[in-house]
């Protein structure tokens, strides 16, 4: 049984790890940590999980938790990465939840993030965790960066489209849709129920964290550099992201052989599941509560580009399930233990 803890478990994110974790069959949930809830207990925030996990919420201290397997921080940017540098060499596994690992540089960080870094050495240290397309050096991995939600559900979806166009550019351009929860547990003017609901809106055009991190993983998967235009808008849902991808200036593939590439590529990937656009097309409502990405590879023949359409639960497969996924790899154990039956594999 590997013993692990959670830190930043007041948050939705960490709710979700709390939620998985204790019904892990490979782990024990030994602590759970938040600053601004330190010394209340866990099921007053949560009543309603009650069943799943009771006891006090502790301060976050390193020492406390050293000889650990596992330690998941889920925590704001700015907080995580120090975080993860006091643990390191205490514990024998971080996974770390937020951005502040996800880059190459501090130079880079400051200019998406507006911040300096606060552990620039462990820049460039951490295995980033996706797991389907960059999953070689997960078994064993002590510092992981999971990657974000709608960096996830983007890369999954255009990834197999790129790799069919060999060195042929592509422009790739990306409208996402996201609920609410994606912004974090926390009062926001701009967040409350009166400011979102009936309304749908752009945000962050041009500056929004994650284009670097989509940019970055895509280059490495084409072995090219690509350019991204990445627009997320906010809708008035609780959780859930919908991705629009459009990968246009290249040679038409058909339909089938399309298809048959986004089969081949996520052959035995059990939480991504393909749906032919001639039958249906995937919605949200399909995957919300799991660790799935559905995805639709469309051919445009009109527009003359190739439009993938893809599906998370941004609480999930977008931050705590696809961390746990991380945890199970990284430990070497199967890697739908604790997200699915164990009897369930390969793709639906």
């Amino acid at each position: 049984m590997l013993r692990t803890a959670i830190v930043g478990a007041s948050g939705y994110s960490g709710a979700e790890l709390v939620r998985l974790l204790s019904g892990h069959p490979g782990a024990s949930l030994e602590a759970v940590c938040a600053a601004s809830s330190a010394g209340d207990r866990w099921e007053q925030l949560y009543p309603g999980r009650e069943h799943l996990f009771r006891g006090e919420i502790r301060p976050f201290e390193p020492a406390a938790l050293a000889g650990l397997d596992a330690v998941f921080l889920a925590l704001p940017h700015g907080a995580s990465a120090s975080a993860a540098r006091d643990l390191r060499g205490r514990v024998g596994c971080v996974l770390d939840l937020s951005g502040d690992l996800r880059l190459p540089d501090a130079a880079t960080y400051r200019r998406w993030y507006g911040r300096e870094h606060p552990a620039p050495e462990l820049l460039g240290e951490a295995i980033y965790g996706l797991p389907e397309l960059f999953g070689e050096s997960l078994p064993g991995a002590e510092l992981i960066s999971c990657a974000g939600c709608y960096a996830t559900v983007t890369q999954l979806a255009a990834a197999p489209a790129l790799a069919m166009q060999g060195s042929t550019t592509v422009d790739v351009v990306v409208t996402a849709i996201s609920g609410t929860s994606g912004a974090g547990r926390k009062a926001d003017l701009a967040l409350s129920f009166s400011e979102v609901f009936g309304d749908l809106r752009a945000y962050r055009v041009g500056h929004h964290q994650h284009a670097p991190e989509i940019a970055q993983g895509l280059s490495r998967y084409a072995g090219r550099e690509l350019r991204v235009t990445f627009v997320p808008h906010l809708a008035p849902t609780e959780r859930g992201i919908a991705a629009t991808v459009v990968l246009g200036g290249q040679e038409l593939p058909a339909a089938e052989d399309l298809l048959g590439a986004y089969r081949r590529v996520y052959d035995g990937a059990p939480f991504v599941r393909l749906r032919d656009p001639a039958e249906s097309l995937p919605a949200v409502r399909h995957v919300a509560g799991t660790n799935f990405c559905d995805l639709a590879p469309v051919v445009d023949e009109a527009g003359r580009s190739v439009v993938v359409i893809g599906v998370i639960d941004n609480l999930l497969k977008g931050a705590a399930g696809q961390a746990v996924q991380l945890f199970n790899l990284a430990f070497g154990l199967p890697e739908i233990r604790g997200l699915l039956p164990d009897a369930v594999e390969g793709t639906a």
